[in-house]
Formats: structure tokens, C-alpha cells, sequence
């Protein structure tokens, strides 16, 4: 059998090729983590000035008070906090600004019409400012629920090692990447700051405004008025939310079936009116004017919203 010594050569530069690619992946996926992992500890050396600096600044990234009350109207701060994101009003208004300008223009563009882009410009300062908010502060949610149980976890494993609670707490501050890892760390800095346990833990639940959250929150508070062993009460705690969360998987896998009709009801009078209007302009153009066909659409429309909310109702399980 002769050697080819090509074919060797292509081999290992292929493997060389992959080797260095696992090799960037991994330096690029840990350097990622240990930002996520260091980004509160990056606001202290940023901020500077000792504990007081630092509790007060954390606040205000998530649109609090320096004494850590909300502040403007109650539904919209309770989503700016359960968002997450860095409170910063300049970069915000910028940002509102230019989904104003874009929608605007985009009402004008294919209404070709001032009124159809003054509701453009209404859409793109308040619903898609909100919808962003929405996505961020239910993915945050998410996050939340798939990492509490890790938390309570560290907590406990750190409490059988002989630690205090609040270093326990500290520990998640510092292992865990985000959401969780910045809501503990919060609470251990509030809690060095001066408030007591049950008072840190429940701003915490304030914050993230979460089922499992609020369980947590309920058991040290029960704890610390009745007494009790904190570390199995705390091993039952992440048993529940785990429980919890492969029921809500369970409800997600039954309801999936509803969930996929109602995105087929919904988008498909849309797809054909928008495949009408690209194939034959005239279908609906030669119409449209008409007080009859108005009056029909907009009863469609009436007609189609209650169904969606009827099939919201079906589809909408909780625990």
C-alpha cells in the first residue's frame, strides 16, 4: 500500500483547523461567562465610594429610587425592573425616538397617507417601545425560573458547609451568571448595607415579580418568624420549583397543539390579503372605498379578536 502523503498533510491541517476553532470557542464562551458572571462586580469598581455607592447605583440601572422605590407609573416601572436592562434615559430616548421616526415613515410609505403615518408614529414611541420591554422582561423570567433551583442549590450545599446565610446568598452573587447571579448579589449587598433577610429577599421578589421567586421570598420569611431548619425547608423549596417546572413543560407539550391553531388562524387572512395585494392590487383596490366592504372588514376584525381571546382562554393554563 503506497503512502500518500497529500492526503496525510490534509488531514492534519484539517485537524489542526478544528482543534484552533474548539480552542477560540472556548476561550470566546468563557470569556463571555466571566463578564456575565464579574458584571456587577465591574459596576463596584466602576462605581467606587464603598457599599452605599454601589447599592445606590444598582438601583438606579433598574429604574428605582435611591431608597430602592418605584418611581412614575407602577406597570410601567414594575416592566423596566422585571426587564432587566440598564436604566439609562438618554440612550432610551434615542432609541424611541428613532422606532418613532422608522414606523412613521413606514406608515407613510405604504399608506402614502399623513394620518396613517402619525399612527405610525404613535405605534413606534409607545407599542414597540412596550413589546421590547415584554420580550426582555418574559425571557428574564425564563432565565429566572430554569436557574433559582441551581441557586437554592449553592445556598443550601454552602449552609451544610457551615456558612452564614448572607454568605450563602453571596456565594449565588458570585458563581452564578445572570438574572439570578445580579438578583442575589443585590440582595447580599442590601443585606450588608443593613436590611434584614426577610426585607432583602422580599425586594428581591419585588423586583423580578416570579411565581418561584415569591415562594423563596414566603419561605424565609416563614423561617425567620417560626423558626425552623432554613436548609431542608430550602432543599423542599428548589424540589417545588423543579416539580413546578416540569408541570409547566407539561401544560406547554399539551397546549402546544391549541397554541400552533391559533398562529395558523391568525396570520393566515393576513398572508392571503398580503398575497392578493403582491399578485392582484386591484382585488381589494377597486373595493376598498366601499362603506359595505369597510364595515365587513372591520367586523372581521372585531370577529377575529374575540376568537384569538377565546383561544387565549383555552390555551392559557397556569399553576
Amino acid at each position: 500500500m503506497s503512502f500518500d502523503a497529500s492526503m496525510a498533510f490534509m488531514i492534519l491541517l484539517f485537524a489542526a483547523v478544528f482543534t484552533a476553532g474548539q480552542g477560540v470557542f472556548g476561550l470566546v464562551t468563557v470569556a463571555s461567562q466571566k463578564r456575565l458572571v464579574n458584571r456587577r462586580l465591574a459596576v463596584a469598581d466602576r462605581v467606587g465610594g464603598g457599599l452605599s455607592n454601589l447599592v445606590v447605583e444598582l438601583r438606579k440601572q433598574r429604574g428605582l429610587t435611591a431608597a430602592g422605590e418605584k418611581k412614575g407609573w407602577a406597570w410601567l416601572t414594575d416592566l423596566i425592573v422585571r426587564s432587566g436592562l440598564a436604566f439609562e434615559p438618554r440612550r432610551w430616548t434615542f432609541a424611541v425616538a428613532g422606532s418613532t421616526v422608522v414606523c412613521a415613515i413606514a406608515g407613510a410609505v405604504l399608506a402614502k397617507s399623513l394620518p396613517a403615518a402619525a399612527v405610525g408614529a404613535l405605534v413606534g414611541a409607545t407599542f414597540v417601545p412596550v413589546m421590547v420591554l415584554r420580550f426582555c422582561a418574559a425571557r428574564r423570567d425564563k432565565a429566572l425560573g430554569h436557574q433559582l433551583p441551581q441557586a437554592l442549590d449553592i445556598v443550601v450545599r454552602s449552609l451544610e458547609a457551615g456558612h452564614p446565610v448572607p454568605v450563602s446568598i453571596a456565594l449565588v452573587g458570585k458563581e452564578m451568571v445572570d438574572p439570578i447571579g445580579s438578583e442575589f448579589g443585590m440582595t447580599a449587598d442590601e443585606i450588608a448595607y443593613g436590611a434584614t433577610l426577610s426585607q432583602a429577599v422580599e425586594r428581591m421578589s419585588d423586583r423580578c415579580r416570579h411565581a418561584d421567586v415569591d415562594l423563596f421570598a414566603a419561605t424565609v420569611r416563614l423561617q425567620e418568624r417560626a423558626g425552623g431548619n432554613l436548609t431542608n425547608l430550602l432543599k423542599l423549596n428548589a424540589n417545588t420549583v423543579r416539580e413546578r417546572h416540569k408541570m409547566r413543560l407539561k401544560i406547554r407539550a399539551a397546549s402546544s397543539e391549541g397554541r400552533a391553531s391559533a398562529m395558523i388562524l391568525t396570520s393566515a387572512p393576513f398572508i392571503v390579503a398580503g398575497g392578493l395585494q403582491v399578485s392582484s392590487p386591484h382585488f381589494y383596490g377597486d373595493v376598498i372605498h366601499e362603506p359595505f366592504i369597510q364595515i365587513g372588514l372591520v367586523i372581521l376584525g372585531v370577529w377575529m379578536f374575540l376568537g384569538n381571546l377565546v383561544m387565549q382562554r383555552m390555551i392559557d393554563m397556569r399553576i
